[in-house]
């Protein structure tokens, strides 16, 4: 699994709601998402381990205020009309000038910040929810690791709003067909995932390069054959 995060929430299809957690899966890895969420299947690594600890001590913080911002720590989320629930570990909700509040998500990771965008997109799922739930427009939210021990801020601007309805998508056909998708082996992912020995990436994808290079041989032998 990607940077040792372990599914907070209830896996959801047929229906049901999306887990927000799933949706970094998914961004990372569908078939891992599919496997997690899908088959049940888990494997505990180093950097599971140290995620689910990072993750229980924001839990434990509670929930306080701060300089007129009111935080609120392991709030349950959702939007209905993307068909998405979870928990986000901590909303700092924002007093403004004219009495409103504007809501801030921040998500704990381990690690530090990645080449791709599956952190990202677990964030902005969740500014969605609190769009939804609160009326109030949500603009940004940060995600913090524990290995820099830093924020990084993150805007919510439509190129990650369009990605994360996408995978959204994507996802629920995963749900609904309740097919998981073939593997496929990428070094830089799969390496650090801590379902690699479960999914076999490699000695999966081996039959379905095979069957693609015997298909393209006879196909390339017909047309020789005919003159083509």
């Amino acid at each position: 699994m990607a940077e040792g995060d372990q599914p907070k929430d209830e896996a959801g299809w047929q229906g049901e709601p999306i887990p927000l957690s799933a949706l970094q899966h998914a961004v990372y890895c569908l078939r891992q998402a599919a496997l997690i969420h899908l088959e049940r299947l888990w494997e505990e690594n180093r950097f599971t381990a140290e995620g689910h600890v990072l993750h229980i001590t924001a839990d434990k913080m509670g929930g306080r205020k701060i300089r007129g911002t009111r935080r609120v720590m392991a709030l349950p989320l959702a939007a209905k009309s993307l068909g998405i629930a979870g928990v986000g570990d901590l909303v700092e909700f924002r007093g403004e000038a004219d009495g409103t509040e504007t809501p801030y998500p921040v998500e704990y990771k381990r690690g530090k910040a990645k080449l791709h965008p599956a952190d990202e997109v677990q964030l902005c799922a969740q500014g969605l929810c609190l769009e939804e739930m609160t009326g109030q427009a949500v603009p940004e939210g940060a995600l913090y690791y524990g290995e820099t021990k830093r924020r990084v801020v993150v805007p919510f601007d439509p190129p990650l709003r369009d990605l994360t309805v996408r995978t959204i998508e994507e996802l629920r056909g995963v749900f609904t067909t309740l097919k998981t998708p073939p593997a496929l082996f990428r070094a830089d992912r799969c390496r650090g995932c801590s379902l690699i020995d479960l999914c076999r990436p490699k000695a999966t994808a081996k039959p379905a390069r095979s069957w693609r290079q015997r298909t393209l041989a006879s196909l390339l032998s017909d047309e020789e054959g005919t003159g083509a």
